[in-house]
């Protein structure tokens, strides 16, 4: 697999678990108010991240409070910029220098590559901070893996509703 083709794939699955994580916070209203703001910090981490690559200032702060519906329009927003990015990716924008400066003043320089794997797996280790929150509420996590993405859709939300229902009857 090329450099180009595994990235597109982890944003194919980082949009798949997205929708997945917001599907499951929403399920209940008792999903907690902090899985709701980790859920919001990845699509705040997302739009910063782009910013940068766009060279433009961030629409939303790195840790937002949005409600349940921003976090829907935004995710959109932020799927067309990279949607953007990923449909003119090659390696030699893979390779591109990226200068910027961070929240607290700091200038560095990084490839577009490397930001966006990081984008990748930033989102990734938040999305299980989510699903901690969400078992810690008793309540089903939604399928985030790479693998279960690869192996199609169907076959990570049938194992979660799986899990569920076992969580349930054990409950009782």
């Amino acid at each position: 697999m090329t450099r180009l083709a595994l990235i597109q794939q982890l944003f194919g699955h980082a949009a798949w678990a997205d929708d997945a994580l917001y599907r499951a916070l929403t399920a209940s209203s008792a999903a907690p108010d902090e899985a709701l703001r980790e859920y919001a910090h990845i699509l705040g981490a997302c739009e910063v991240w782009l910013s940068r690559m766009e060279q433009r200032a961030p629409r939303i702060a790195v840790w937002p409070t949005l409600s349940p519906a921003e976090c829907v329009a935004f995710r959109e927003t932020i799927a067309d910029g990279y949607d953007a990015i990923l449909s003119r990716l090659t390696d030699d924008v893979l390779d591109q220098k990226v200068s910027y400066t961070t929240s607290d003043g700091r200038p560095f320089v990084n490839t577009g590559g490397e930001i966006l794997v990081h984008v990748a797996m930033h989102g990734q280790y938040h999305r299980g901070k989510v699903n901690l929150l969400l078992r810690q509420a008793e309540m089903a996590p939604a399928p985030a893996d790479l693998i279960a993405f690869i192996r199609g859709a169907s076959t990570a939300t049938q194992a979660s509703s799986t899990i569920a229902s076992q969580s349930k009857s054990s409950q009782s």
